[in-house]
């Protein structure tokens, strides 16, 4: 009888050895749907189990957090939205770390032959016309949140805010100016690098918003083996494929 339940045991442990390891779920920020894609991509070349990415507004993925969404790495596109979790102990907090930075930028369709420099009190309303300016929802999503501060550090925002396109991420307000239902509109300019239906009519000064960083934390409750690991080569080894994408890359804190 022990002998059976010694070879039972042995069986059910050698199953269980068998089974790869969970791959990490990561939430990230929409505007980092192609970079870390591709790194993803390469991560799973590497050997590994590819890791499942969902993408959204980082407001979005943290109200999912909130809700108990099974993940293991949260990547956001400000430190705001980071910060909300940590203050309800939904990250480990040692291994938070902001590791990729972008810049605002103002485009148009391809085709538009606007020009404007962004300056205080540059005429961004007349520009409009009849439309509307395209952003991600300047209430919570933080690439909205960051156009916000900086029309109102340029004295213009009472002059547009009523003519806001407001989109659900900033890749949605990408799309769009893409599609011509708006003439102007403002995202990072990794989304506009990302497609040649848009042109940059300008950047924004830097001084006229929050730095733009994306921290990257494992998520409390995570479970899968290779999260960690995942989230060290995305701060280190993987900083080639962002750049090729137009994020800058910070060292690692």
């Amino acid at each position: 009888m022990i002998r059976h339940i010694l070879l039972l045991l042995a069986l059910i442990v050698t199953g269980c050895a068998s089974e790869p390891p969970r791959a990490p779920v990561v939430l990230a920020a929409a505007s980092l749907q192609d970079a870390l894609t591709e790194a993803a991509r390469e991560w799973t070349a590497q050997g590994h189990q590819p890791p499942t990415l969902s993408f959204a507004a980082s407001s979005a993925l943290a109200k999912q957090v909130e809700s108990g969404a099974p993940a293991d790495l949260f990547v956001s596109a400000d430190e705001a939205w980071m910060d909300t979790l940590a203050a309800k102990g939904l990250i480990d907090p040692a291994s938070r770390t902001a590791f990729l930075s972008n810049r605002l930028v103002l485009i148009a369709p391809a085709a538009s032959n606007t020009a404007l420099t962004i300056a205080p009190g540059f005429p961004v309303a007349a520009a409009l016309g009849d439309g509307r300016l395209a952003l991600a929802d300047p209430a919570a999503v933080p690439a909205g949140k960051y156009a916000r501060a900086a029309f109102e550090h340029l004295q213009v925002w009472d002059s547009i805010k009523v003519r806001i396109a407001a989109a659900e991420n900033v890749r949605a307000a990408l799309a769009l100016v893409e599609r011509g239902e708006a003439p102007l509109g403002v995202v990072y300019e990794t989304d506009a690098k990302a497609s040649a239906k848009v042109r940059v009519l300008a950047i924004f000064p830097a001084d006229s918003h929050l730095p733009i960083t994306y921290p990257i934390a494992r998520l409390k409750g995570s479970t899968a083996a290779e999260a960690e690991a995942f989230r060290l080569w995305l701060t280190s080894d993987a900083a080639p494929v962002f750049k090729r994408y137009g994020f800058g890359t910070l060292p690692p804190r």
